[in-house]
């Protein structure tokens, strides 16, 4: 194992400071844009600050049962195993457990509905879900182990799915995170899909959209009245500056703006590192 072992308390204040550092194992479906749960844009919303983390009931379910999990993993499998974090070059992994000679990881599931969740039926039929087939790829990249187990626990019993490493999926894995980080360099968040778009239907979003229409369209037609009185008063103006009634219209020049591109200069010169910090708009639009 060439990784470096990182002395850290998984779930400890370290701990997320040094996620904060690195590409995570945890965090790579969401970057390829397959996690259930969290799409790039919300994991990019994260990693920046905007967003705050937090313990869902599912997550707080299997941190309590995590330790119970690996006590039966190790009796079903026979190998003692120890959680690490590890790290390799960019990438990190913190592992539920890894085997002492370091050639076999375990990444243990609790889930919230034991056998009768969907995880639970997959590995059951023999299946591993793409997003935790992904994750466990990019442990087994981190850590140079030769087999990893996803163990999925009831609270009771538990099912154990082996998963070779296939290395010449590793570069996808890097080429997700180096556009994800290039985002997160830039300040730029990654497009929007499907999935981070809420329908609103509530009492509350009702009253205010309607509200919103209604206002929308009384400004829309004040503005078409108003564009037609100034037009008007441009029209009946025929010097450069003409006052009344505590109305002036006056005609000024302008200079156009300076088309950058076309400076030879700056020709690849690289203007992005002059560009301020980015900022969030808010744009409300009505849907046809």
């Amino acid at each position: 194992m060439t990784a470096k072992l990182v002395k850290l308390v998984q779930g400890s204040p370290e701990w997320h400071a040094h996620r904060a550092q690195y590409r995570n194992a945890s965090e790579t479906a969401a970057v390829m844009g397959i996690s259930p749960w969290q799409t790039p844009y919300q994991l990019w919303a994260l990693r920046t600050g905007r967003a705050r983390p937090e313990v869902t009931p599912a997550m707080a379910h299997g941190t309590a049962l995590e330790p119970l999990a690996r006590q039966a993993y190790e009796t079903l499998s026979g190998v003692v195993v120890q959680p690490l974090v590890l790290v390799e070059g960019l990438y990190s992994a913190s592992l539920d457990g890894m085997s002492f000679d370091g050639q076999r990881i375990v990444e243990i599931k609790c889930p919230y509905k034991g056998r009768a969740s969907r995880l639970w039926q997959a590995v059951a039929a023999g299946e591993v879900p793409e997003h935790y087939g992904w994750q466990v790829e990019h442990q087994l990249m981190v850590s140079g182990a030769r087999l990893a187990h996803l163990f999925v626990f009831d609270g009771v019993e538990g099912h154990l799915t082996e998963i070779a490493p296939q290395p010449d999926r590793w570069k996808a894995i890097q080429e997700a995170w180096d556009a994800f980080m290039g985002c997160i360099e830039t300040d730029t968040p990654p497009p929007l899909t499907d999935r981070d778009k809420v329908i609103r239907k509530d009492i509350e979003w009702q009253a205010a959209a309607e509200s919103y229409v209604r206002l929308k369209a009384e400004a829309d037609a004040l503005n078409e009245r108003l564009t037609a009185a100034k037009e008007t008063l441009v029209n009946l103006a025929c010097h450069p500056s003409e006052s009344g009634l505590g109305v002036s219209v006056t005609r000024f020049w302008k200079q156009g703006a300076i088309d950058y591109k076309k400076v030879p200069e700056l020709k690849g010169v690289d203007l992005n590192i002059y560009r301020g910090t980015g900022r969030e708009e808010v744009r409300v639009s009505i849907e046809r």
